[in-house]
């Protein structure tokens, strides 16, 4: 199979970074991710992973991916894959409002941008939260990054993170 590249975009700050699809360490959720694209949604910082994007999207696999090329170490420019219920992202100490987007499905994929090191995927209410890694940033992470500082320094309202097909 030949590579596959995707874009990954915060469309309002007027930045894009490319990625390389990990077919052959998670072909299930790299075919799952190609498939469905274009995906977005509002975008939200984290928390408690640290330096990490995410977008908040209904599932669109026609079944969720094993846990396959896990982490819960991701390293800058790694883009991972995680599945919530409604119930692990509803409780206020996560810092949605309750007209967000995700609020009211009873299960929520979330589509992560991880720029730089120092992640630990552990939850206080919940533990250890491993991710499939199913992409790599090849160019563009050094912007990307800038605009992620942007973002968790100035907010995140009205922003989106995208995710497309390069080319």
């Amino acid at each position: 199979m030949a590579d596959r590249f995707i874009e990954v975009s915060l469309d309002k700050r007027g930045v894009a970074c490319t990625a390389k699809l990990l077919d052959d360490r998670a072909p299930i959720t790299c075919e799952a991710v190609w498939n469905a694209l274009p995906l977005g949604g509002d975008v939200y910082h984290a928390k408690y992973a640290r330096n990490e994007i995410y977008a908040l999207l209904p599932p669109f696999a026609p079944e969720e991916p094993p846990l396959e090329n896990p982490t819960i170490t991701p390293i800058p420019g790694d883009l991972c894959y995680f599945t919530f219920s409604e119930t692990q992202l509803g409780t206020k100490s996560y810092g949605y409002e309750t007209t967000a987007k995700h609020q009211g499905r009873a299960q929520v994929v979330d589509l992560a941008l991880f720029y730089e090191r120092n992640n630990l995927l552990i939850n206080g209410d919940a533990g250890w939260v491993p991710g499939i890694v199913w992409g790599a940033v090849v160019d563009g992470l050094d912007r990307m990054a800038e605009a992620c500082q942007d973002l968790w320094r100035a907010g995140a309202l009205g922003e989106t993170l995208n995710f497309r097909r390069a080319g």
